[in-house]
């Protein structure tokens, strides 16, 4: 189970484990991250694709006309990712691939000639680090194998010297100060006392040593900090499912707000300015969307800064001197930003004339001189550009995250609002083959098959933007779905509650109901839908081929929960301030009346439904949706005889992060889909090199996937 924005990352997997469910309640307005929405500009480099008279190829009559994407384009490693600049501007970093695997490089900001690698993994990669602000030193978490204990790691940048600064067993690191003011150090929590609960440090990035700044003995589930590391505020789940909000009073901690249960995954704490003056707070309370408001902390008066009618409140731009929140956005169809301090409004009208698709902000030095850009749309990976806010704004393109990409058939994607039966509005996004849509205005030419691509979480959303599952489902043929059901966050607390014990139930109904839009739109035809997704979008695969075996044509299931009982007993220890969360909005296995629920609506309970091909993957080391998840469906369909194919991999969790297995994955994927649906397979090939793929079960349910496994086992003898 897990929480975000999108389940479809720009690096090419399903993001079926970025954020965990406490993520909700933590704060999304950062010093120096903003993403925000250029549909409306023109002029910028994609202006010709819009442009009506501009000379266009034509369009593919046929499928076997569209050059074929190979995967490795698609899901190998990016050439480069995650680019940012050092604080003081004097480096320029980013993820790449040091013989295979991810990890950072630094170089000079003026000369990217003589970049090093200065981490060394060889695991599953680097793939979340950021820069202190002590100098030539940044910060990275890795886990093992998938298990998402995470640690903290210091690095040197000019000796390339590494750190461990939370050397504990079962210890998840999770950062809660890093400030300019005090650059020699960072607040850490640390849950190696109690896996439950976080005590906070202060760690010497020069020495690693710990010094404790608060024992958690109160169950304080994320705390707030100034710029001095001075305590200010913190929250604590309650035994109904909201949240008490405390303020610092001496040495201790008192109660000053609240947040009921209903308002739980929509309001929260959203930064703090650097002088510690101005509280920030996403709220929902008295209203449906949260907005975002500025509290005085002194006095407590409360200032409206941005609303929306249609959807709650996204991410921010903040001063990285001050705090102090510039912009602030909105995601509905796509994202849209308002901006609050005109100071830095011609220089998002200048990154608007990139094009039309969305540009990121990775990086501000602190002296706001440098930023860092990112730019991407549906059709256009991820592009980085250095701007210059002096001399007039100048912007420099530096390179593209995946080179290999440019020139190919990628095809847009198109926001849509689909109705349910009992009239909720379902933002969804529809991305057709090209071959299915000759002149590209977003309605189906013809029927062709449909793949719903399911979102995790539940409480997360999908969103606009480059997805390499879209673009290389719809290279292969199919036309891609993906629907935001009631329960997705981002839309209103109304419509997120209102998947509240609607698992497997109208929840689901939603996704139904958009699989009856396509086949009366002529998207697709009633017998040629698969259902695919991770996570919570695996379960509902699994709902889908249980509860409703007559929609789907076959279903791909990614770390997805079979019983929810087991689910919710096995959940990681430092979920504990959510458990109540989750209990209320799914089924209380502390109580026979709960327990009876999730037995009801886990699909284990209906395996004896399933009459269409199935498609498992798991990750062995997976902490949320355990192994034994997918081992029960398997057996108990084992056990009846009923067919399904197991991909098992022993070195991953909760999703596929390694770029060899998550290219095994979706070849073994590309030819199940093929075999049910009909759309086009790239073969097997060498897409297994490297991968720890192991198939326990069915592997004779997909074309090749016996010789490809019998050569990828003499091939490791080797």
């Amino acid at each position: 189970m897990t929480s975000g924005r999108r389940n479809r990352g720009g690096d090419g997997r399903i993001l079926v484990g970025t954020l965990p469910l406490e993520s909700s309640m933590r704060r999304i307005l950062l010093a120096s991250a903003v993403s925000f929405a250029l549909a409306a500009c023109g002029g910028g480099k994609d202006a010709a694709s819009t442009d009506a008279t501009a000379a266009k190829p034509a369009a593919p009559a046929t499928l076997d006309e569209v050059e074929l994407i190979p995967r490795e384009a698609l899901f190998g490693n990016p050439e480069r990712a995650i680019v940012q600049l050092s604080p003081d501007g004097r480096h320029l970093s980013w993820v790449a691939p040091l013989d295979g695997t991810l990890n950072v490089w630094v170089a000079p900001a003026d000369d990217l000639s003589q970049a090093k690698a200065v981490t060394q993994d060889t695991a599953r990669g680097i793939r979340n680090y950021f820069w202190s602000h002590q100098p030539d030193t940044l910060l990275y978490l890795r886990d093992s194998g998938g298990d998402e204990d995470f640690h903290l790691y210091a690095v040197d940048v000019a000796s390339g010297d590494s750190r461990d600064l939370t050397p504990f067993d079962k210890t998840t690191a999770a950062v809660v100060g890093v400030s300019d003011r005090q650059p020699g150090a960072i607040l850490v929590g640390m849950n190696d006392r109690d896996p439950k609960w976080h005590d906070l440090y202060r760690v010497d990035l020069a020495s690693g040593e710990r010094s404790l700044v608060e024992q958690n003995t109160q169950e304080i589930a994320e705390y707030i900090a100034d710029a001095d590391y001075a305590l200010r505020f913190a929250s604590r789940a309650r035994p109904d499912g909201g949240v008490d909000l405390l303020r610092r009073a001496g040495d201790g901690w008192e109660k000053y707000d609240e947040i009921p249960f209903e308002d739980g995954m929509t309001t929260g704490f959203a930064g703090l300015t650097k002088d510690g003056t101005t509280l920030y707070m996403r709220d929902s309370r008295g209203r449906d969307t949260s907005a975002l408001f500025g509290v005085d902390t002194a006095t407590g008066a409360k200032t409206l800064l941005h609303e929306d009618a249609r959807a709650d409140i996204g991410g921010g731009l903040a001063d990285p001197a001050t705090g102090q929140v510039q912009a602030v956005s909105v995601n509905y169809l796509r994202e849209e930003w308002a901006v609050l301090d005109d100071r830095i409004k011609a220089d998002l009208d200048r990154l608007a004339a990139i094009g039309p698709g969305e540009a990121s902000i990775n990086t501000r030095t602190l002296d706001d001189k440098t930023w860092i850009v990112a730019y991407s749309a549906a059709e256009s990976p991820v592009e980085y550009y250095r701007y210059d806010r002096g001399d007039g704004g100048k912007l420099s393109r530096m390179f593209s995250g995946r080179p290999a990409l440019e020139g190919k058939p990628l095809v847009p994607m198109w926001p849509l609002e689909l109705t349910s039966r009992d009239g909720k509005t379902l933002v969804s996004y529809l991305t057709l083959p090209p071959h299915a849509d000759a002149n590209g205005d977003g309605k189906a030419d013809k029927p062709v098959p449909m793949v719903l691509l399911v979102h995790g979480g539940p409480w997360g959303r999908d969103g606009y933007g480059y997805s390499s599952y879209d673009q290389w489902l719809a290279n292969r043929g199919y036309a891609v779905l993906s629907v935001n059901f009631r329960g997705s966050t981002g839309f209103g607390k109304a419509f997120t509650n209102a998947g509240d014990g609607e698992w497997a139930g109208k929840m689901h109904d939603d996704l139904v109901d958009a699989v009856q839009w396509a086949v009366a739109e002529g998207v697709t035809h009633q017998d040629k839908v698969a259902i695919m997704g991770g996570s919570y979008g695996g379960y509902a695969t699994l709902v889908g081929l249980t509860f409703t075996p007559d929609v789907f044509a076959c279903g791909v299931d990614i770390v997805g929960p079979a019983n929810l009982n087991t689910l919710l007993s096995t959940v990681p220890p430092y979920w504990a301030s959510f458990f109540e969360q989750l209990a209320r909005r799914m089924g209380d296995p502390r109580t026979e009346e709960g327990r009876a629920w999730l037995t009801e609506r886990s699909p284990l309970t209906r395996v004896d439904a399933i009459s269409k091909p199935l498609l498992i993957g798991q990750g062995a080391n997976d902490p949320r949706v355990k192994q034994d998840e997918s081992d029960q469906i398997v057996n108990a369909m084992t056990a009846k005889n009923i067919p399904v194919t197991y991909v098992l991999f022993p070195d991953e969790g909760h999703g596929f992060a390694r770029p060899e297995n998550n290219k095994a994955f979706n070849a073994v994927t590309e030819g199940f889909l093929s075999q049910c649906l009909g759309g086009r397979a790239q073969p097997i090939g060498e897409d297994f090199a490297g991968s720890s793929i192991t198939v326990p079960t069915g592997a004779e349910g997909v074309p090749g996937l016996v010789e490809a496994l019998q050569s990828h086992t003499q091939e490791v003898k080797r």
